[in-house]
């Protein structure tokens, strides 16, 4: 008999919390062995591919392509052991132990029955369904998966499914029985009155309170409030994290909406026509409010399908519901929106980015300085490095080697600061950093032991990072933990340029472009290239002394190679 195993998304490191589904690379259904990547996902930090550490057959996928998922959350779930002979007949979404794909996060009142495939317990322990163990940081597999319970059912799917319910209200928009407009537990109306006194035409991102002496509130996570008198007696069917975060960032009660999944389960997209239907309500309530703005001694209720709105004495309420978390208000507010703005959320790799810089503006006292050379001589020592049938050295691996050669000269500057400590960490190491832009945004890989390098071997190790990081294809090991930072901003055609400090590193050497410029090379004037160069350090780690000799000891070699020949 088959186990049903449920592999969740593990702790991908470095503090990360979340990841974004980018390909499912298994289908319901496909057999799958131990350490087999299943799925490939998007960090803060990087792609990857996430192997399952079960072996067996696919039951079922959690998430779509492009949703986000917590860690802790499931991703697939995999029948170990011996096949189900109903499994080729099955579709996508089922398999054995339907339980486990479809389980809501509730149980059933009484016993729950097991499911067909059955699910993983202490009995079922053993080594050919052991796992792997180690695939991925911060998790095992040696445990056994948690017994799921199915969710009891709920009303089946319809025209109706996704669109909020009043309460009291069936699937089918027939009135229930027990619907109460008043307070719970048998409140008479005065008690709701009571309670709703001072909140009339007031309204809430998670609810709305009604003009008429009820009460009715949405709680963020779908827990009853007050008025809300059905809401005990149906189970929220509900599986996603994402879908639960999704409805209480908007202020949406998951007890008030159908699903259109498997026996009732709410889907993401039942979230986001509720949505949708609640912000096409409240665009056209608004501009029936709008018109009546003016209209002095004039008051009016007007109910609607989870908004409420009060309308008097030439004031336009706002809309019972908010839409993205935030309640909006009609009048000034909409009318200094610029038409077609766009918002772009901070978060992946753009939110990561952003926090950083942020923190390094914060916490780093940062100075600058810089000086132009004259590279005429280094471009000739690269043109001389580069015969035929050798490996081609980059201009960047010249630098960098150069730069290695600095830091050795000023180990102050491959430093950091430890703000807990109260402590300036010199590292032993260079792990060299180097700015890379891509389609998804700026990237900087970092070359292990640079200062152990040959520039072959820098240049080798740059231009692989460089193609990986265009594939989109970069560990977090090779995004992490660098000591310096080589900013090469003359790609694109500047002179000069501040950067940030790359957090919690201490400095950064910048290069700008090379280009000709009028010259004085011994004792005459001459079209010469010349390069810019930017030197931004902490000065928690070293005075200026220290920084003015690094970047002077860098314009040196960049003028006269032959001075790297004493250090190497």
């Amino acid at each position: 008999m088959a186990v049903v195993r449920e592999f969740t998304l593990p702790d991908l490191g470095e503090g990360l919390t979340e990841a974004t589904i980018v390909h499912w690379m298994v289908e319901v259904g496909e057999v799958v062995a131990i350490d087999q990547p299943v799925v490939e996902v998007e960090t803060a930090k990087a792609m990857v591919e996430v192997p399952c550490p079960y072996g067996g057959v696919v039951t079922a996928r959690f998430g779509e392509e492009g949703e986000e998922v917590p860690v802790g959350a499931p991703l697939v779930t995999v029948a170990v052991g011996a096949v189900p002979d109903d499994l080729a007949g099955l579709g996508p979404g089922t398999g054995p132990g339907a339980g486990a794909g479809a389980a809501g996060g509730a149980p059933d009142d009484g016993a729950s029955a097991p499911s067909s495939g059955g699910t993983s317990g202490p009995a079922a322990e053993g080594p050919e369904d052991a796992g792997s163990g180690n695939v991925l940081v911060g998790y095992g597999t040696s445990a056994s998966a948690a017994r799921r319970r199915r969710i009891r059912p709920g009303s089946g799917a319809g025209p109706m499914a996704g669109v909020p319910r009043r309460p009291g209200e069936t699937a089918d928009g027939s009135a229930g029985t027990g619907a109460v407009d008043g307070a719970p537990g048998g409140a008479g109306a005065g008690e709701a009155g009571a309670a709703t006194v001072g909140a009339v035409g007031a309204t809430g991102a998670a609810g709305a309170t009604g003009v008429d002496g009820s009460a009715r509130t949405a709680g963020a996570n779908g827990s009853a409030g007050p008025g809300a008198v059905d809401a005990g007696s149906r189970t929220v069917a509900v599986i996603s994290p994402l879908v639960r975060r999704m409805a209480r960032e908007n202020g949406l009660d998951l007890r008030e909406l159908t699903g259109s999944g498997r026996d009732g389960l709410i889907l993401r997209t039942d979230v986001e026509c509720a949505i949708r239907a609640r912000q096409e309500r409240e665009t056209m309530g608004a501009a029936e409010a709008v018109a009546t703005v003016g209209a002095p001694g004039v008051g009016s209720a007007d109910r609607t399908l989870g908004a409420d709105r009060t309308t008097g004495a030439g004031v336009t309420g706002v809309a019972g519901a908010a839409t993205g978390g935030a309640v909006k208000a009609t009048g000034s507010t909409r009318a200094g929106a610029a038409a077609g703005e766009e918002r772009i959320p901070l978060k992946g790799m753009l939110g990561a980015a952003a926090e950083k810089f942020s923190r390094s503006r914060r916490e780093i006292p940062e100075a600058t300085c810089w000086v132009e050379a004259d590279a005429t001589e280094l471009l000739a020592a690269r043109r001389a490095m580069n015969v035929p049938g050798a490996p081609k050295v980059s201009l960047l691996a010249l630098l960098a080697r150069i730069t290695t050669a600095a830091l050795a000269r000023f180990p102050e500057l491959n430093a950091t600061v430890d703000i807990e400590a109260q402590e300036i960490v010199r590292l032993p190491a260079v792990h060299l950093g180097f700015a890379a832009q891509t389609d998804r945004g700026l990237v900087v890989p970092v070359v292990r032991d640079a200062h152990a390098r040959t520039v072959e071997e820098l240049s080798a190790e740059i231009t692989r990072l460089t193609e990986t990081a265009r594939a989109g294809g970069l560990s977090l090991a090779e995004l992490t933990h660098g000591t310096f930072t080589l900013n090469n901003y003359g790609v694109f055609g500047v002179d000069g340029s501040t950067p940030i400090i790359n957090h919690p590193e201490a400095a950064m050497l910048g290069v700008g472009r090379i280009a000709a410029k009028p010259w004085v090379h011994e004792g005459e004037l001459a079209v010469r290239q010349v390069v810019q160069l930017s030197f931004t350090f902490d000065h928690r780690v070293c005075d200026g002394g220290t920084a003015g000799g690094f970047l002077r000891f860098v314009a040196d070699c960049v003028e006269q190679p032959a001075v790297l020949l004493r250090v190497l």
